[in-house]
Formats: C-alpha cells, structure tokens, sequence
C-alpha cells in the first residue's frame, strides 16, 4: 500500500510562485509519478508526470514553460515547482503514483494511488 500527502498549496497572486511536495510512503521503487489538478466543476487534468530517474518528464501544454517537476527518490518525494501562475491554474492539485513501464501517463487510469489533494489559489 502507498501513501501520498500533498503540502505547499496556498494562495498566491498572478505572477507568483509556489512549489508543491509529495512525500511518499510504502513501494514506489520504479514508479512514474505524476500530478493532476482539477479546477471547480471540470475534470481532472494532467499536469505533469516524471520517470523514476527523473531523467524524462512530460508536461501539459499548459503548464509548459512554467512548471517543473522533479524528485528526489532518497527522500521519497516528488515535487511541483510553478512559476508566473495564472488565475486559470486555480485547483486542487493532486499527486498520484503510476506504472514502472516507459511510458509517461497523461490519463487518471493510469495511476494506481492518489493523495488527498492541496489546494492552490491564484489571484488576479
């Protein structure tokens, strides 16, 4: 069984920045990682997704450019680093834990464990 919780959400003005952690615990070895958000009444998105080395990632369109992810496997945490937000990036963000194949999921059905979610507010 894997654990997930979120931490670094809050509330920010446009422009501003935020870095979201992910701690981990139980069997992740090998796992992608990923994150996803969802905005109020709207599906949950794909945000990003990292590869167990950390050497391959895959972004959203729209967070290209602005978001990075990352992890550190020693200390069994992934994070979110988001940079000149928007309003429309607005959400609860949720990290999740994938497959140990290659390929880096873009789709919920995907990942097999999820945290509780942290919130993330962007003012304009």
């Amino acid at each position: 069984q894997v654990q997930l919780v979120e931490s670094g959400g809050g509330l920010v003005q446009a422009g501003g920045s935020l870095r979201l952690s992910c701690a981990a615990s139980g069997r992740t070895f090998g796992s992608v990682m990923g994150w996803f958000r969802q905005a109020p009444g709207k599906e949950r998105e794909f945000v990003a997704a990292i590869s167990w080395s950390g050497g391959s990632a895959n972004y959203a369109d729209s967070v290209k450019g602005r978001f990075t992810i990352s992890r550190d496997n020693a200390k069994n945490t992934v994070y979110l680093q988001m940079s000149s937000l928007k309003p429309e990036d607005t959400a609860v963000y949720y990290c999740a834990v994938g497959g140990t194949g290659l390929r880096l999921g873009v789709h919920s059905y995907e990942y097999n464990y999820w945290g509780q979610g942290t919130q993330v507010t962007v003012s304009s």
